[in-house]
């Protein structure tokens, strides 16, 4: 495993649509091993596939609670809503207020390539929508409600939102 390097809003990868992943190859794990380390060295809550550089659908997030490994996810339902700070690994030192539901159904693949469904409120909804918009090519940025504001390592807690 290895860590790799973050890509920073302003790299045209993170602006562009991510390919679905048809088999998990060596080479395609080893991306999911990767990502998982790295998003833990970044103290992320998530990490998609286009912030290291690689076009696939592919979503790792951690709330607390072991890592889930996302691969060509979906949302099925989203519900409610709920306001608060969100940050981004490609985005150090930023955090900005958007508004996401606050529940969450998403369909997706694991590292057997078996399907299974998840159920997520509050932070892991949030965490779900926001490494999903990454697969879309979009950021965080663009639903920031009132702009963004400078915050330090303290500031933001233990980890950065995603």
């Amino acid at each position: 495993m290895a860590i790799r390097t973050i890509r920073i809003q302003g790299d045209s990868v993170l602006e562009k649509r991510c390919r679905e992943v048809v088999e998990l190859t060596p080479k395609t794990r080893e991306l999911i091993e990767d990502m998982i380390e790295t998003m833990y060295e970044a103290n992320g809550v998530g990490l998609a596939a286009p912030q290291v550089g690689v076009l696939k659908r592919i979503v790792v997030i951690d709330v607390g609670e072991g890592p889930i490994v996302m691969i060509n996810p979906v949302i099925l339902e989203s519900s409610g809503e709920q306001t608060g700070d969100e940050g981004c690994l490609s985005l150090p030192g930023k955090a900005g207020t958007v508004t996401r539901p606050n529940y969450v159904k998403a369909r997706a693949y694991d590292e057997s390539m078996q399907e299974f469904e998840i159920e997520g409120t509050e932070l892991l909804a949030r965490a779900i929508c926001h490494e999903l918009d990454h697969l879309e090519g979009h950021m965080y940025t663009e639903k920031v409600e009132g702009g963004l504001r400078d915050v330090t390592y303290e500031d933001a807690g233990d980890k950065q939102e995603t």
